[in-house]
């Protein structure tokens, strides 16, 4: 590895919401690595011990937000991961659903990014980085709810970079394909055939097997990189090949 990049995160903070597991634990654990000081802010520590500083945080509630960024003094790095997931079609999902899953999956980001710019604009690395989906550029079966929130999350991290400009803060997000995560497993468990879910979902990646969180976090590092300076208003596609390719049956 480049030594640059070994420790390029040396003397930054980051604040990492969904850090307890999947790609938030894997996004903490490697931006530790690089030398970061990292808040995990979840509502459970999870697998956090040892590699961040573990804030209680509920991302759909305005209280808890500002509570818990009043425990962070400094910040250089804004990682807005924390998202719940939803199954069906228009026709599927209660209006409850709707208003719960767009509470967290975006106004969760718009609460935690609200209490993170006063303190990224004291930065001069300054970068947040939105966990977005492939589920906001590609039309996935039984997914209407997710994949429009996520399509607000893309829009919403175009939106920021232009309005952050000014303040020095870099936005741009990442855009994972299905990922083998806790969270993938447990909506895979709810299928009446597990085992056979997981096959269809690794068909429809091209590459043909689920993303790693750990590819994630390496996209995500890369976007909020202080290497990477000229790089906003970007989206970064981790989906093996879901969105571009067209594989011949």
């Amino acid at each position: 590895m480049d030594k640059r990049m070994s420790k390029e995160f040396d003397g930054l903070s980051a604040a990492i919401t969904g850090a307890g597991s999947g790609i938030g634990l894997a996004t903490a654990k490697l931006l530790s690595d690089r030398g970061a000081k990292v808040y995990g802010l979840d509502l459970n520590e999870g697998g956090m011990a040892g590699i961040a500083t573990w804030i209680q945080c509920d991302v759909g509630d305005d209280k808890a937000v500002e509570a818990a960024f009043s425990k962070i003094p400094a910040l250089d790095i804004m990682i807005n991961n924390a998202a719940i997931s939803a199954v069906g079609s228009v026709v599927d999902n209660s209006s409850e659903d709707w208003l719960k899953v767009l509470n967290v999956n975006v106004l969760g980001i718009v609460r935690t990014s609200k209490s993170a710019v006063p303190l990224l604009k004291k930065s001069k690395h300054a970068a947040i980085v939105n966990t977005c989906s492939v589920a906001a550029t590609a039309g996935i079966p039984k997914r209407a709810l997710y994949s429009a929130s996520k399509g607000a999350v893309l829009s919403l991290t175009l939106a920021m970079a232009n309005d952050h400009l000014a303040d020095g803060i870099r936005v741009n997000c990442v855009n994972p394909g299905t990922a083998d995560t806790p969270w993938v497993q447990r909506l895979l468990a709810q299928a009446a055939d597990p085992a056979a879910e997981r096959k269809a979902l690794e068909a429809r990646q091209p590459l043909g097997r689920l993303v790693s969180a750990q590819e994630v976090a390496s996209a995500i590092a890369y976007l909020a990189s202080p290497l990477q300076g000229s790089t906003t208003g970007t989206s970064l596609t981790v989906d093996g090949g879901m969105q571009g390719l067209r594989i011949p049956k």
